[in-house]
């Protein structure tokens, strides 16, 4: 059953055509008619006014393709706005976590007509994402769920001819007014889909063929609906924590032409005035572009260190520099081994890398001995790299954070701490000379995003690997029986973000520990013993006379398997379920662990 699952992942592609795409949805349905997933699906709601049907089976299936197993829930057609409003309605009794309100541009109610003031086309825009947000609202406060909105795709008709975005009566113009301001007021639990980027770049006369409204309702043409799920699927997974975290780049053919170590650095094709030359400048253009938002950067390739780096170093026409690379493997040895080596020294998981290498022959080699690697077929053409690799959404994301776009500097620092470390003459010389400080204090609406990025994305450090929403833990921030607890930290080589979130319940007596996880970066700098400091002082403030924490194993979480007992917490037993295990600690007479850690508090 292991291989039926794979082999459908394997071949999922977001540019599969509409057959091929219902033709694995239908293997996906006897697979899982055969194997029912082990745990609790996903509960998901799709509101629409278009016939949804043929979506949802693409939809699930790309949800499978990133991991995560579905239970759909499809109200009947054309009650979008029932559903939502009639409190008596079947999408409450479903209980959905998160809820699709797959809209298209016909579900606009303020429409301009030409010759209205910019004033009133004003007034129809707040009207009609008002509209919207009570909607949203309506949701939120009976479900408490994370809501995904499609904003507007634009007609492919024009009735102003050129001036259709700049006069107020044009559909267009209106449409991307709507779609800026429904963005603007997305709140926290509200995510907005680009449906209009999205038929933009399929093309809108091929994306809003009317044949396939007038006949069926279907939301767009039957091709473009392939890519239109994977969409949808992406920003989903991105939610629990499933995007990719580094590209992994080759150098010869991949961010030049040529090879370096036979052409030299005068020899490979880059630069202006060059079709070929300009192409790889776009490709390295792009990875610099997912750098600045937070993707890390590294490279492996079969070189010479020192002839490779020269050329990020010294050729002129490079937009890529040294500093930007995160993890720099040139050597010979193969290709599938140095990304098991990328992967330790960045300290994060085979399955978080997507490697892109021209060479087919390397790109076979790689899936076969790490298939965690997400590995994109590259066509032969330099000029189709940036789309061949953008269309998979590999670096899908809800939000931005500021520690995104510190992210690869993050992890650059992190080389100059593990040398420093190899240095010192012992570890406690070694957390001195950090000249640590901590910023701490509870989850709030600064901190709302990247705590949400973190619990979703956090795997080895995480004892429970429970996932939340940004609408969840907006609702236990609010909930007075809840204590929420974040750690930022810098030291003397930079700011490591915010690093630590925990999440706590009290339970009488007891403060029941639901969340407890940490970023990799800071292992072993004793930012655990200060959480526990911590959350210790607030139990203590609470009443609480004990606190408890649960271990739930999972195949990345060994790491903290001992974790419990090493911060003084004895055994209770064992909890539900195979392998966890219950610790307590009593708060009356522990001995206070030791920590070399400054800290201000955010309260």
């Amino acid at each position: 059953m292991a291989q039926a699952a794979a082999t459908i992942r394997a071949a999922l592609d977001p540019g599969l055509d509409f057959t091929a795409a219902q033709s694995l949805h239908r293997q996906l349905k006897r697979f899982r008619a055969a194997s029912p997933p082990a745990g609790e699906p996903l509960r998901i709601a799709l509101l629409s006014s278009f016939t949804m049907a043929q979506f949802a089976a693409l939809f699930e299936l790309y949800l499978f393709g990133a991991g995560i197993d579905a239970s759909i829930y499809m109200p009947d057609y054309g009650t979008l706005r029932q559903e939502v409003l009639d409190p008596g309605s079947r999408i409450y009794a479903e209980q959905p976590t998160t809820v699709i309100v797959a809209t298209g541009w016909r579900d606009l109610t303020q429409v301009p007509t030409a010759g209205q003031s910019a004033a009133q086309v004003q007034q129809m825009i707040a009207a009609e994402v008002a509209e919207w947000a009570t909607l949203w609202k309506t949701l939120h406060d009976r479900l408490g769920c994370q809501v995904v909105q499609n904003n507007f795709d634009a007609p492919p008709w024009r009735t102003l001819g050129n001036h259709e975005a700049r006069e107020g009566g044009g559909l267009a113009g209106h449409i991307a007014r709507v779609n800026l301001a429904l963005q603007d007021a997305a709140p926290p639990y509200v995510t907005v889909h680009d449906l209009d980027h999205l038929s933009a770049s399929h093309g809108r006369w091929t994306w809003g063929d009317e044949r396939y409204f007038h006949l069926a309702k279907i939301p767009c043409a039957p091709e473009c609906q392939v890519d239109y799920a994977h969409s949808m699927a992406s920003l989903i997974a991105a939610q629990r924590g499933r995007s990719k975290k580094c590209l992994v780049l080759d150098l010869d053919n991949t961010l030049w032409g040529g090879v370096i170590g036979d052409d030299g650095l005068g020899g490979i094709r880059l630069g202006q005035g060059d079709a070929e030359g300009e192409a790889f400048l776009a490709v390295q253009r792009y990875a610099k572009g997912l750098r600045a938002r937070g993707v890390v950067l590294a490279v492996c390739s079969k070189n010479d260190h020192a002839i490779a780096r020269e050329v990020f170093d010294r050729h002129p026409d490079m937009i890529l520099r040294y500093e930007d690379i995160s993890c720099f493997v040139a050597n010979w040895n193969d290709k599938a081994s140095n990304l098991r080596l990328i992967a330790r020294a960045l300290n994060i998981g085979l399955d978080a890398l997507v490697f892109v290498d021209d060479n087919p022959a390397e790109r076979l080699l790689v899936r076969q001995f790490v298939p965690e690697v997400a590995v994109p077929e590259l066509p032969a053409d330099p000029a189709d790299y940036v789309r061949a690799l953008d269309r998979h959404r590999y670096f899908q994301t809800v939000g931005l954070t500021a520690e995104d776009y510190r992210r690869a500097d993050f992890y650059r620092a992190n080389v100059a701490r593990a040398q420093a470390e190899t240095s010192a003459a012992g570890l406690d010389q070694f957390l001195q000379s950090l000249r640590m400080t901590a910023r701490v204090g509870p989850i709030n609406e600064l901190s709302l995003d990247r705590s949400t990025q973190l619990i979703n994305k956090s795997n080895q450090f995480n004892l429970t690997t429970r996932r939340y929403s940004s609408a969840e833990v907006l609702a236990l921030t609010q909930d007075p029986s809840w204590i929420t607890l974040t750690v930022s930290l810098t030291d003397r080589f930079g700011d490591n973000g915010l690093i630590s979130v925990l999440l706590a319940r009290l339970q009488g007596e007891v403060l029941e520990i639901d969340t407890w996880l940490m970023s990799c970066r800071v292992l072993k700098r004793g930012v655990e013993h200060l959480a526990l400091h911590l959350l210790c002082e607030r139990a203590t403030a609470r009443g609480c006379e004990r606190i408890r924490g649960t271990y739930v194993p999972t195949a990345k979480n060994a790491l903290v398997a001992a974790h419990y007992p090493s911060l003084g917490f004895r055994a209770v037993g064992e909890a539900a379920g195979a392998g966890r295990t219950c610790w307590e600690l009593a708060l009356e007479g522990r001995v206070a662990l030791q920590f070399r850690i400054e800290v201000r508090h955010d309260e």
